[in-house]
């Protein structure tokens, strides 16, 4: 073994997925604020007329966008079982929505969110991955 070899040692599931998410939340996070930046979004927020303009459509974002920070303590928390479930189906949620966002989104201003929703579909499907793979031998860990 070579004395320049770095120390490595087995993460388990859990905190790779809680990573993972938090990784994916703090994506959401910028590529919201960054939207701020876009021309005539502040004006769209204060006159009320932008995308989440009735309290039921700001709800259900606020919902929609819970549910990636609550799995950064879920992977930890849950049973290995209903872990693994959960984190597939979300990440599964999840991809499909940010992929139908990049999609949706390309414009030259739109451009930094575009890339953003590449990266996040490219963090969930890891969580799918990841989850999907979960083997025995980590369920016991």
């Amino acid at each position: 073994m070579s004395s320049h070899s770095l120390d490595d040692f087995k993460i388990n599931i859990k905190i790779k997925l809680s990573t993972l998410w938090a990784s994916v939340t703090f994506l959401y996070i910028y590529g919201d604020y960054f939207e701020l930046y876009v021309p005539h979004k502040v004006q769209e927020l204060i006159s009320g007329d932008g995308v989440l303009d009735k309290p039921i459509k700001l709800f259900a974002a606020s919902l929609l966008l819970a549910i990636p920070s609550l799995m950064i303590c879920l992977s930890v928390l849950l049973k290995s079982s209903i872990n693994r479930l959960l984190n597939i189906i979300t990440g599964i949620l999840f991809t499909v929505i940010m992929l139908l966002i990049a999609i949706t989104s390309f414009s030259e201003w739109r451009l930094f969110y575009v890339f953003y929703a590449i990266l996040e579909s490219i963090l969930t499907s890891i969580i799918i991955w990841k989850a999907w793979n979960w083997t025995k031998n980590e369920h016991n860990i």
